[in-house]
């Protein structure tokens, strides 16, 4: 069975049915989509979102927001604002690890983007301290036992070729965070089995689990159309476990779909199928609140059973 098929399994079974729309207050006329996961950081809970205006695109900013009421986030004034696209954050160490996508502009062109990195203690001064390789979006980090795991997403024209589907997922392990840089990122080692032809997707979060292994929440992607022959790019969220020490995928599962979480509007008519994943926060009751992007408009947090239940349990700093 084709992922495609497995994904319209998935939609006639309805198997997410507890699912919100996440509210952002404080930047009306904006929409706010794409956010990293929740997360606490000096007794507060905070979230990252990308901030855009409806009729634009690549023209983001990044902007924090705290927490006020459940499912309700209010921006930060006079917090750092960053010109990127989907951030992320990872705790490594004592310091935070906040990254994104960089558009850079020629001529008033796309001519490139890559990934920014930033780290810090203060999330009122953080520092940006390297760049990843050209072209490449998707790019995550998880604290491990020993060293620190680097998640790479080669994507474009050459990796079809080479690889048969639309972009690849590689590992390396680094020493230290200072270690990070374009150079390592693109030698990382492929994982094989993670996306079949005509498929693309990435990481989003990942988690080491006191088994050793890595739990990851990601994104699995394809081309479609619509029954009145539109054509849309389908994203789904996704979860995969993955053995660092055999380099192997364990587990893959589907987590959500647009289908799961409450209707609304989508920035382009190729993305009413589209979820861009954020990551998990586990609950107290065993499951964990999954939150992603909706159609490139809206946040999104749908309630489901632990992805990595049997494999381990999270070990999350933040």
């Amino acid at each position: 069975m084709t992922f495609a098929q497995k994904k319209k399994d998935f939609d006639q079974k309805n198997i997410v049915s507890e699912s919100y729309i996440v509210n952002f207050i404080g930047v009306e006329g904006f929409d706010v989509y794409n956010c990293s996961i929740p997360f606490y950081w000096n007794g507060k809970r905070y979230i990252y979102g990308r901030v855009e205006r409806r009729e634009e695109w690549a023209r983001s900013w990044v902007r924090l927001f705290e927490e006020t009421e459940q499912d309700q986030f209010t921006v930060v004034k006079g917090s750092m604002i960053y010109q990127l696209e989907d951030p992320y954050i990872s705790q490594i160490g004592k310091e935070l690890v906040l990254g994104g996508t960089h558009v850079q502009y020629s001529r008033g062109e796309m001519a490139n983007l890559c990934a920014y990195f930033y780290k810090g203690t203060d999330l009122n001064d953080m520092y940006y301290f390297t760049t990843g390789p050209d072209k490449m979006k998707d790019i995550r980090l998880v604290e491990l036992t020993k060293g620190i795991g680097v998640f790479s997403r080669p994507r474009g024209e050459e990796i079809e070729k080479e690889h048969g589907s639309g972009s690849i997922v590689g590992y390396a392990v680094i020493d230290n965070i200072l270690d990070l840089d374009a150079n390592i990122i693109s030698k990382a080692r492929k994982i094989e089995g993670m996306f079949g032809p005509g498929e693309w997707g990435g990481c989003n979060q990942c988690y080491r689990l006191d088994s050793g292994l890595i739990g990851i929440i990601g994104h699995k992607s394809y081309n479609d159309s619509t029954p009145d022959g539109t054509k849309i790019e389908v994203y789904v969220n996704v979860s995969f476990v993955f053995d660092p020490v055999t380099h192997k995928l364990l587990d893959e599962k589907i987590l959500a779909t647009r289908k799961s979480y409450p209707p609304g509007p989508a920035k382009k008519s190729h993305l009413p199928d589209c979820v861009f994943t954020a990551g998990i926060v586990m609950r107290d009751d065993g499951r964990a609140d999954l939150y992603s992007g909706l159609g490139d408009t809206m946040v999104g947090r749908a309630v489901i059973e632990n992805p990595f239940k049997g494999f381990g349990n999270l070990v999350v700093p933040l």
